[in-house]
């Protein structure tokens, strides 16, 4: 029993030690075609968000576990998967109280595993890959994730505290909110939608810092990671 399990986990192992990178790209796909592809197209009404939500989110939990070794991860994906499937399956008299609800601490939940899972492998010690800069993108577009949620369930807990944007169970409102959300990243601000509510100000501050600090940060720690990572010359040996 002892020598399957340790034969399990060196298996395990080594599809990490394979897989970890590809999947970074793998998973900055997805992510790409669900907030700028899905999103859209479900507010348009040509598709279903919540079928394809939870499958993304399989993929996604699959991809967590792969790339780490985590439990904690790992069982943050499922109860966030736990709680699409709920969201999906209340009853028609539940659905507009407690659906938007359940799916915002979904994606928060899942975004804030994937920045652990992520953070990890970007920023590890090694050679600096094309998949592990594509991972630094990722991260930065996980971050926007994570605001989607905060800023749903903000709106829920206090109506009005977006002008411009209602936060209520209707097809536009991922794409609405994630459009709100990289506008505040990246600090272009048109005016649209305004924060009037305090805690949505604040959220929208640490948003717009986060958007402003992180890609200096990433740039000096890959050059680090690629300095560490190359070969020394034949002189400097």
């Amino acid at each position: 029993m002892a020598r399957g399990r340790q034969g399990v986990a060196a298996h395990l192992a080594e599809v990490r030690e394979k897989w970890r990178d590809p999947l970074l790209t793998a998973i900055t796909v997805l992510l790409v075609l669900l907030m700028f592809v899905v999103a859209p197209l479900h507010a348009e009404g040509v598709i279903h968000l919540q079928a394809y939500g939870i499958g993304i989110g399989l993929v996604l939990i699959a991809g967590v576990f792969v790339m780490s070794a985590s439990p904690v991860a790992v069982v943050a994906m499922l109860v966030a998967l736990g709680l699409l499937i709920v969201a999906g399956f209340l009853p028609a008299a539940e659905q507009a109280r407690l659906d938007v609800r359940f799916e915002a601490a979904a994606w928060v939940t899942i975004g804030f595993a994937l920045i652990w899972v992520v953070a990890r492998a970007v920023f590890a010690p090694g050679q600096v890959t094309y998949h592990r800069i594509i991972g630094a993108v990722l991260l930065y577009l996980t971050i926007g994730l994570v605001f989607v949620g905060l800023f749903t369930l903000t709106g829920l807990v206090s109506p009005g505290s977006f002008s411009g944007l209602r936060i209520e169970n209707a097809p536009g409102l991922a794409s609405e909110l994630i459009y709100f959300s990289f506008v505040t990243l990246t600090s272009i601000g048109y005016g649209d939608i305004v924060p009037v509510h305090p805690v949505a100000r604040s959220l929208c501050n640490v948003e717009g810092i986060i958007g402003q600090l992180y890609p200096a940060t990433l740039l000096a720690r890959l050059v680090t990671l690629g300095l560490e990572g190359r070969p020394l010359s034949p002189r400097k040996r």
